[in-house]
């Protein structure tokens, strides 16, 4: 996850315009990034990629447990992304407060469920641009 969304507007423009998916322990918001085009001419090889945004609520606990929340989601999201997912989308992954005691790999599966809902994964995810 080397590209993070930290503007509240992109936030904002996930939740209200994006595709969402709600899982047992995530919610997943998905929306075309139409920056993306222009932030690939500044990578070296020309390549898009994705911008994710991690959120964890205050009613899930201290900043302890909101913490250790976002590493069990950044672990699983390495963990689902394996096999390639399209890129030039803004990812948003919202925590339910299901995932507090959860592991990575629930988390991974959870991911990997939104990611093929939402149309993110497949064949075509090995296309880093857009023809």
């Amino acid at each position: 996850m080397k590209y993070t969304i930290r503007e509240n507007h992109l936030f904002s423009k996930a939740y209200s315009k994006g595709k969402k998916y709600v899982g047992r322990l995530v919610v997943v918001y998905m929306l075309p990034d139409y920056a993306a085009s222009r932030l690939a001419k500044s990578d070296p090889k020309k390549r898009r990629h994705n911008r994710v945004g991690i959120t964890v609520t205050k009613k899930f606990g201290g900043a302890v447990e909101r913490s250790r929340a976002r590493r069990i989601i950044r672990a699983g999201l390495e963990t689902a992304s394996k096999p390639p997912i399209k890129q030039g989308f803004l990812i948003v992954i919202a925590a339910r407060s299901s995932a507090a005691g959860a592991k990575s790999q629930d988390v991974a599966a959870d991911l990997r469920a939104a990611f093929a809902k939402l149309g993110l994964s497949g064949a075509s995810a090995l296309q880093t641009k857009k023809p």
